[in-house]
Parts: structure tokens; sequence; C-alpha cells
């Protein structure tokens, strides 16, 4: 059969790993290191792509800023120019196996718990670095073989307090402050990541801002927010207490920092897994 990947100059494409907004991600050797890594690549196509080539260029800056081990790094940004104008960008990355948390396996209540935990872990490494991810959603956790994982995509970050001309973020799990355009702080992420464990839970989005639309691209006017304890009994209150904090739609109302968020994690953890053994036991 003959090889369908394209050619791209100084690499070796393996395979198609995935298909964006304009962009396509290919596991590739870079022929300049001999490294497998993962290879993002945008071609102009239109105008307004430029955005997305000003996310390539955040997300790259970003990640240089940032070394630990749940946060997923870049190494090169490359532009290609054609009549002067850049109309190709490339940009390596590590290389990490595994899937979304949108298209993983089912876990347990306890693990679903330690992939939260260590993506607050990440994320709190991150606000110390006085940036915020700004787009914490299920596709952009990363589920590993090993069970480790990495947060991904950091187009959308910025610096702690910054105002965005525009509202950026993912509808079902984009804070109220990113809607308003007001300040971004490290409570933006908790929100984020609370929506998104609001959905790990029960399936199910928590309301935001931005409607959602019915088949007909008309509003639907979303209805009061059920907690997860309300939806399915068997997950402990303290835990549906936790994922309710995070989603307020006051910053200050929220938990004080991941710091706090991940400390309350460990004691819920701990319960489950301690539960599970004296079952065991009996």
């Amino acid at each position: 059969m003959p090889n369908l990947n394209p050619e791209i100059e100084g690499f070796t494409i393996i395979k198609r790993l995935g298909v964006g907004a304009r962009t396509t991600i290919y596991l590739a050797t870079d022929l300049a290191t001999k490294q497998q890594i993962a290879l993002k690549q945008i071609v102009l196509e239109n105008p307004e792509d430029t955005r997305i080539f000003e996310q390539i260029d955040t997300e790259y800056k970003v990640s240089q800023l940032l070394d630990h081990p749940y946060l997923r790094k870049c190494y090169k940004l490359i532009k290609r120019r054609k009549m002067l104008k850049v109309n190709e960008v490339l940009l390596t990355m590590e290389m990490f196996q595994g899937q979304s948390l949108e298209d993983g396996p089912s876990l347990s209540l306890g693990d679903v718990l330690l992939v939260f935990r260590m993506v607050a872990t990440a994320l709190n490494a991150m606000h110390q670095k006085g940036y915020v991810h700004c787009d914490i959603k299920p596709n952009n956790i990363m589920f590993g073989h090993d069970g480790t994982i990495k947060i991904i995509d950091f187009g959308q970050s910025c610096k702690i307090g910054a105002i965005k001309k525009r509202i950026q973020g993912t509808p079902d799990y984009i804070a109220p402050e990113q809607v308003r355009r007001e300040h971004l702080s490290h409570r933006t992420d908790i929100f984020n990541l609370g929506a998104t464990m609001y959905w790990a839970l029960t399936g199910k989005n928590v309301p935001t801002l931005i409607p959602k639309k019915n088949e007909f691209g008309i509003p639907v006017v979303q209805k009061e927010c059920k907690t997860p304890h309300e939806i399915y009994s068997k997950i402990p209150m303290s835990v549906s207490e936790l994922v309710m904090e995070c989603v307020r739609e006051k910053q200050v109302e929220r938990p004080e920092n991941m710091a706090a968020v991940t400390a309350r994690l460990d004691v819920l953890i701990r319960k489950i897994f301690e539960n599970k053994l004296v079952n065991n036991g009996k």
C-alpha cells in the first residue's frame, strides 16, 4: 500500500493522531534530534486562521515557562513563510501514550478523584508561575496507560489578572468571568476544573453563561444545577460539596487556591480507600 502520510520537511511522519480546527497532529520523528514527538501542523487557509497561529504561539511560550510532569512539554515552534507571510506553523510536543479523559475508560470514584488530584497539582504549579490555563475540560486532560495524566493545550493560557479582548473558553466548562471578560485568576481554573469534575461524576454539564442550543440553533434556558449527589446518591456528599463550591458564580466564593482543592481531595480519597479496605475485610 502507498504511504499516504504527508511529507513535512525535517520530520518523518509515522501516522496521524488527530484533527482539530485547522490543525492536524501527527506522531513523527524529528530528524534533527531523532526523537519521537507529537507534531502539530497548522496551515493558513483563511485570514481568520491567524487567531489559531496566535494560540499556537501562546501555547509554545507558556510551555517554556513550565516544568511539571503532568504538564505537556513543547519543544520547538517552526514558522514557515510563503510570499513573505507565515502560512504554516509546526509545533513539536512531548509524545504521551493515552486517551483524553473524554474518550478514556470508565473509572471508579476513587480513581476519578486521583486523576483530578493530579490535575489540581499541575495547575497549582502553573499558577505558581503566574499563569492560568483557562481551558480545562475532558479533552485537555490526557489519561495514560500507566495511570498518569498530562494537561495539554495552553493556547488560551494567560497571565493571572489578565482581561481578554474576546470570549475564550469551551461553553460547557467556561467560567462566568471568562464570558463577562473580567479579570481572570487562579479561581478561573478552579471553576473549569469543578465543571470537568461534575461531568466526570455525572455525565452532565453544569449550566454556564453560554446557553446551550437545540437542534434548530435556538438557545435553551438551562435548568437549575443539581448537585452530583442529587443525580447519583452513591456520590458522597463531601465530594458533591467540593464540586459545587468550585463552580460557584463568584470567584471569591470558590476554594482559595488549587492547594486547598488538592488538600480536600486528599481527605476524600483517603476516606474512599479506607472504606474500601474496611468493606473488603468483612
